[in-house]
Order: C-alpha cells, then structure tokens, then sequence
C-alpha cells in the first residue's frame, strides 16, 4: 500500500507501530487458519449447522470463529477440523 499523506501511513506502517512482530504473526495465523477451516467446510458443502452436529461445536460459536470475532481453544478448533477431515500440524517456521 503506498503512503498517501493525505490519510496518513499506510496500513503495514501503522500495523508496526501498534503491534509486535509475535502479535503480527499471531493475527496472520489466525486469518490463516480460519481461512482454511472455511475453505475446506465450503468445499465440502457443509452448514455451519451441519458442523455442529458433526462436531459437537454450537454454530454461534463456530461464526464467531470464522468472522475472527474470538480465538478458539485449541481442543474447540480441533474438534471443529476433524469432521472435515483436517487437523493441526506443527512445523518449522519460514527461515529457521
């Protein structure tokens, strides 16, 4: 995004100076994440209701997940994926 003095900096200039690179990265893996979830829920044709009954999760609880309205539990998030056939993976970071 380029500076515009009209409005100020840009969005990544002011990002940096609100935020830590941890909590960046943090947000990024939360966008991520709940991107996936909804792609991979979409793909497969399923509600955010069919998704409750699949896995125990309310779907008020499981929109405020997908809009990034709150940070899921890990065991809620697992419990979410597995009907879709997904889990978590921990793997090294770009660089290291």
């Amino acid at each position: 995004m380029k500076d515009n003095s009209a409005i100020g900096s840009s969005w990544d200039e002011v990002q940096k100076g609100l935020f830590t690179p941890e909590e960046i990265a943090e947000s990024n893996l939360r966008v991520q994440l709940m991107g996936e979830l909804i792609k991979a829920r979409q793909e497969q044709g399923i509600s955010q209701k069919k998704l409750e009954e699949l896995s125990g999760v309310k779907q008020p609880i499981i929109a405020r997940m997908e809009k990034g309205y709150t940070s899921p539990q890990l065991d809620t998030l697992l419990k979410v994926l597995a009907p879709l056939g997904k889990t978590i993976a921990i793997v090294p970071m770009d660089g290291r």
